[in-house]
């Protein structure tokens, strides 16, 4: 079969060789440089002795303006972030410094993994403490609902086939209720939205920071509970607690409205992990039946684990547990019955 043309990458050569920035680049040595459950695409281009990349992001079907917003933010904070050098809102591309090729999740091991969360820590309280409201979006009532929804649309009736009574709905609706009330109840921050180790590179300073372009203004604890309840890797809880003990630690000495009892902001920090966890699950469930991408679907039972391990914690997130014994092969004695 004939392989069709791609007229978006042949627009981007086009656009880069219009730029002056990317005056003396090599457009034969564009290659992809990392993969993306979006729509945006990237790729690493050679020239003038360096490696630049280039982000395309189709225009109908997302904007770049939020990444360029939020760059200019994370470099007015101090964090080390892509370098503009060119952008083209119409079309949809970016030409950016290059800020490495190795992400912390490439070479994290028990060597080097409190040194490497310290440095990603560090990153972190910079960002918060440039907090202002009315800058970005806010991460609101209807976005957290939204996001948690997508578990019993995706991953519980779709992915799994299980397709609850009207009680089931209301109980595990009512769950929900309450893990949101407590998401909106922690003070307000900036929020990176996907700050773990696959969107942090290993460069100088530590750590470059990616992905960015879904931050949103809300709760404290999102970025921390994101960085150590990662996607793609799992820490023993000793490890976990001490990393989020480190972070609550430099938050209060830098001013950042964390909870000063560490016992309440734990909790907060595993509610709203609560809600990632879930989000997560449906956006995986969802990346594979609509968009043709099943490879996340791999990491659902990382994800599981955290739902079940947060819920028998806690009585009223139990009904999430036992909903998930309705159709998962491992069972958690929740004690909860309805």
């Amino acid at each position: 079969m004939q392989q069709q043309p791609d007229e978006r990458l042949n627009a981007l050569c086009e656009w880069l060789q219009t730029q002056p920035a990317a005056a003396g680049l090599d457009i034969a040595s564009l290659a992809p440089a990392s993969t993306d459950a979006s729509f945006r695409r990237y790729f690493r281009i050679e020239g003038n002795g360096k490696t630049f990349i280039v982000m395309d992001a189709p225009p109908e079907k997302e904007t770049i303006a939020p990444f360029l917003k939020v760059d200019a933010l994370m470099q007015e904070a101090g964090l080390n972030v892509p370098r503009i050098l060119a952008s083209d809102a119409a079309q949809g591309f970016i030409l950016m410094s290059d800020l490495g090729r190795e992400t912390y999740l490439d070479v994290l091991n028990e060597d080097n993994a409190a040194r490497l969360m310290d440095a990603a820590t560090d990153a972190l309280v910079k960002w918060q403490a440039a907090s202002r409201p009315g800058v970005l979006p806010e991460y609101d009532d209807a976005v957290l609902r939204r996001e948690i929804n997508l578990f019993p649309e995706w991953y519980v009736l779709r992915h799994r086939g299980y397709a609850m009574t009207d009680k089931q709905a209301e109980i595990i609706e009512g769950v929900f209720n309450k893990i949101i009330a407590e998401c909106l109840s922690q003070p307000k921050v900036f929020v990176h939205r996907d700050f773990m180790p696959r969107n942090l590179m290993i460069s100088d300073p530590m750590p470059g920071v990616l992905d960015f372009q879904d931050a949103l203004y809300g709760p404290v604890t999102y970025d921390i509970a994101s960085l150590m309840r990662d996607a793609f890797i799992s820490w023993g809880e000793s490890f976990v607690l001490d990393i989020t003990i480190r972070y609550w630690e430099k938050a209060r000495k830098a001013g950042i409205p964390v909870a000063h009892d560490f016992g309440e902001f734990w909790r907060q920090v595993e509610w709203m992990g609560m809600q990632r966890h879930l989000k997560v699950l449906g956006i995986f469930a969802r990346i594979n039946y609509r968009d043709g991408k099943p490879k996340y679907l791999e990491d659902t039972p990382r994800f599981v684990h955290y739902v079940r391990q947060t819920a028998n914690r806690y009585h009223e997130l139990k009904p999430i547990n036992w909903l998930l014994d309705q159709f998962e092969e491992q069972k958690t004695q929740t004690g909860w019955t309805y």
